[in-house]
């Protein structure tokens, strides 16, 4: 895939559930930007929360714009999730790639790197936080100079 036309997500699983409703709005709005911009390439971690809503968002305009989304597996037993939503996704996208064949501790920042490197573009859905997986990764999207749109929380 082209790093120029490709958009990846970083944020948080634990979105409260009064913020769902505008982040879903605040995702779309997001993704119609970056489409608007020239990117047709979408990447999700396919973890609760904010990814699979972003791989939410861009399925639905998977129905108006020619874009593609590709799943961004952290280790390959996370495929096997009963997740009923996970499963109709990931059945959404033109691409599966699998980071670790096994779960170790570092296996979702491996993911993250994986993301931010393939991307030019990172939506990022945080609170503020300093610590934890949406911080490492808006730091390495930082680091590497990549754009990044924030959606606050």
């Amino acid at each position: 895939m082209d790093i120029t036309h490709t958009c990846c997500v970083t944020g948080h699983r634990d979105i409260p559930l009064q913020k769902l409703s505008p982040l879903f709005k605040r995702l779309r709005q997001e993704t119609e930007w970056a489409i608007e911009n020239g990117y047709t390439h979408f990447i999700s971690g396919f973890a609760a929360g904010t990814d699979l809503f972003f791989a939410e968002v861009v399925a639905a305009l998977k129905n108006t714009y020619p874009i593609t989304l590709e799943a961004a597996i952290p280790y390959r037993g996370r495929l096997r999730t009963p997740d009923a939503d996970f499963q109709r996704l990931i059945r959404e996208c033109e691409r599966v790639r699998v980071h670790s064949e096994e779960y170790s501790k570092g296996c979702y920042m491996i993911r993250n790197r994986y993301m931010v490197n393939a991307s030019s573009l990172v939506i990022a859905v945080h609170d503020g936080r300093l610590s934890g997986g949406t911080a490492a990764t808006i730091r390495c999207a930082r680091e590497a100079g990549r754009t990044i749109r924030e959606i606050l929380l």
